[in-house]
């Protein structure tokens, strides 16, 4: 199984800062977006990693970031600091990292990145996902894992990742409609973008992290622009799952986008929430707002598995 990140978006939620440092590279606590989710993709077993970037300054810094660098490593060595490099240095060690540029051209969206990267994919099955999404889990545990498990457990060709709002909120997102599979699984029957309305208390809400074979690709190579002209790759994921099952997996780490200064910043509270509760886990920061345990007076709800 292999990986696609895609992360040559303009950012431009994030000008004037991401002209000069792509919001992959900001950081949430001590490392970058992108760094999160990478680690989130090896714990699910994926050691061949491509990260599709914009050309230029932004694709040169993620490019850097992930690149081993033998004379850092060794000014840190020399002064007793192995430690600070340690967690680059075993990044380094547990995937091979692909680097390739999405050009600038007439054509933008999220299917872009697929086709850039099918050369790579090599008839692989692959995880897809936004470098700029984030989940956060206080026991450390991997969503992108138990996805990756689910899909097997359910004997179905692909996965995709959801988080669950309030359904007063999702209208601000593309929500995932389900239905009950032959063999009882709940798989995706439709994805439907920023609805006007939703008829329930809650609702499912693509995170962008999907699971897919290679026979896939035919659907993205499909895709029409929308009425925006964007080319969207749920509109490929969705016309997949009119043809093949896709467990719909609910995650049970905290969803960020981390693509808006308001994400961004709620991610670094959460994790700084994550790391009050688990001394140890990280740098000492004070969350600007104090863990739910702390709000409420008793500890933050138990997560369950999700049932397949």
């Amino acid at each position: 199984m292999k990986a696609v990140l895609a992360v040559a978006g303009m950012g431009s939620r994030f000008f004037p800062i991401a002209k000069t440092i792509n919001k992959c590279m900001l950081p949430v606590m001590e490392r970058p977006v992108i760094a999160h989710a990478v680690a989130d993709c090896v714990a699910a077993g994926a050691r061949e990693i491509a990260v599709i970037t914009a050309p230029g300054e932004p694709g040169r810094q993620v490019r850097h970031y992930f690149t081993n660098d033998l004379e850092l490593e060794r000014y840190f060595t020399d002064r007793g600091w192995q430690a600070k490099y340690e967690p680059l240095a075993g990044l380094h060690e547990q995937a091979d990292f692909t680097f390739l540029e999405q050009p600038r051209d007439e054509r933008y969206g999220t299917v872009l990145p697929v086709l850039r990267a099918a050369t790579f994919l090599d008839g692989d099955d692959f995880l897809l996902l936004a470098g700029d999404d984030l989940l956060l889990r206080p026991d450390g545990g991997s969503d992108l894992a138990e996805l990756t498990a689910g899909r097997s457990a359910a004997g179905v060709p692909a996965a995709i990742a959801a988080a669950t709002v309030p359904g007063a909120q999702a209208h601000r997102y593309g929500v995932l409609t389900t239905r009950t599979s032959a063999r009882g699984h709940r798989v995706l029957d439709a994805i439907v973008e920023k609805p006007s309305s939703h008829p329930g208390t809650t609702a499912y809400i693509n995170i962008s992290r999907t699971l897919l074979p290679s026979d896939s690709l035919a659907y993205f190579n499909k895709v029409t622009p929308a009425a925006n002209g964007e080319y969207q790759a749920t509109d490929a994921i969705a016309a997949y799952a009119r043809d093949h099952d896709v467990l719909v997996h609910p995650v049970r780490g905290q969803y960020h986008d981390c693509g808006n200064p308001a994400g961004w910043l709620g991610a670094n509270n959460a994790a700084a929430v994550i790391a009050s509760l688990n001394p140890g886990s990280g740098p000492s920061v004070t969350p600007v707002i104090p863990p739910p345990g702390d709000r409420a007076g008793t500890a933050p709800p138990p997560r369950r598995p999700p049932p397949y």
